[in-house]
């Protein structure tokens, strides 16, 4: 189900909660809302379609990856950068990491550890903040 995007910076703010598999339609509705958003977002929190759980979903070669529970467990060279989100308007300065390691379940809640470069490593970096209730 294409969900709406939220915009309440309040609502944004709270930290998000752990998963589990009994969260597998917000991992549906995650797909499904950004697809629909595709033109202007390359990745989402949970929280953004108003489901305040550890999850994120982002846009990547392979196709949008999905990461339950993420934790990012190191980050290398950090660069200040200007991003924008979905949920918010306009842009804003922040701090991102151009090499991080992250540990998460896959949408099968396998268990996961992967190296991230670059543009991608942003966009985690983005979506997890979201999960802590940091906004941009």
């Amino acid at each position: 189900m294409i969900r709406p995007i939220v915009k309440d910076t309040a609502a944004l703010s709270v930290k998000s909660q752990q998963a589990t598999n009994k969260d597998i339609q917000v991992i549906r509705d995650l797909h499904d809302t950004l697809r629909a958003n595709r033109e202007r977002c390359v990745g989402m929190a949970a929280n953004m379609i108003g489901v305040s759980k550890r999850i994120i979903i982002f846009s990547a070669d392979a196709g949008d990856i999905v990461m339950v529970n993420p934790k990012i467990q190191a980050k290398q060279k950090p660069y200040e950068t200007e991003e924008g989100c979905l949920s918010l308007q306009g842009t804003r300065q922040t701090t991102r990491y151009e090499m991080i390691t992250v540990e998460y379940l896959d949408e099968s809640f396998k268990k996961r550890r992967g190296r991230f470069e670059g543009f991608t490593a942003q966009i985690i970096q983005h979506e997890c903040d979201h999960l802590e209730g940091i906004i941009i």
